[in-house]
């Protein structure tokens, strides 16, 4: 992993966010306005004209509440996607979506895979993933945070409810972690003290050679030339003593 600059803000950590939700809410209210059902553009497993939804199935929410429930995770995460790695965001979401989409084609039941949990577990677990692999304080403490926030999550890549795509949740949990493993990311330059460097030595030290082996401050004020001023102080006696 190489070193890049600190993070900085930029207009993509409120824009990107802004048009995910922006899109899934244009495409459910298009739905309720002309009173179609886009289902049917969904993931449909194992069959061609299924393949369509890897694509336009994470826009798809079938009701208000299964909307609202992706809308706050899928704004926090690509925030934190394109916040603390901007120079990789976009291909974590196209690579993402793409692969959890095959995934969830491929082991999926048959019937309509919709909505954008599935980006949503690929945000999550190659947040969660890359903070630990790449051992950055501040990576690994925004994977405690991904934890304390969304570490419930983990239970629904199981078949615990029936009408929930778990095979989504699992895909999207599965690539995000494939993503770790395989994009490189660059880690923030970190200021290094003198004595941090790897070509430091105590000789060379400017503060260190005022002092010897044994911790003693060396007098070398006639040594480099500095002028003594001594200071005498005279006692007077109190009278009344």
């Amino acid at each position: 992993m190489e070193l890049s600059k600190p993070y900085k803000f930029s207009q993509s950590v409120v824009l990107a966010p802004l048009l995910a939700v922006l899109a899934i809410w244009t495409v459910f209210w298009a739905e309720v306005r002309f009173g179609i059902n886009l289902n049917e553009y969904g993931i449909y497993p194992r069959t061609v004209s299924g393949l369509k939804g890897v694509v336009l199935g994470p826009f798809i929410h079938g009701s208000v509440e299964h909307l609202y429930n992706n809308t706050v995770p899928l704004a926090v995460l690509s925030s934190f996607l394109f916040y603390f790695y901007r120079e990789t965001a976009f291909r974590v979401l196209l690579l993402g979506v793409v692969l959890s989409g095959l995934i969830t084609w491929l082991i999926g039941r048959p019937s309509y895979h919709i909505g954008a949990s599935g980006l949503i577990y690929v945000l999550s677990s190659f947040i969660f993933f890359k903070g630990i692999f790449a051992k950055h304080y501040r990576l690994v403490a925004l994977s405690l945070v991904v934890v304390f926030i969304y570490g419930s999550m983990i239970w629904y890549i199981f078949p615990i409810k029936e009408d929930i795509s778990w095979e989504g949740h699992l895909a999207g949990f599965a690539t995000g972690l494939l993503l770790a493993l395989a994009i490189k990311v660059k880690l923030p330059l970190e200021r290094k003290y003198e004595w941090e460097r790897e070509d430091y030595s105590e000789d060379n030290d400017p503060f260190l050679k005022h002092f010897d082996e044994n911790g003693n401050f060396i007098e070398n004020r006639e040594e480099e030339g500095e002028d003594i001023m001594e200071v005498r102080y005279h006692y007077r006696p109190d009278k009344k003593e």
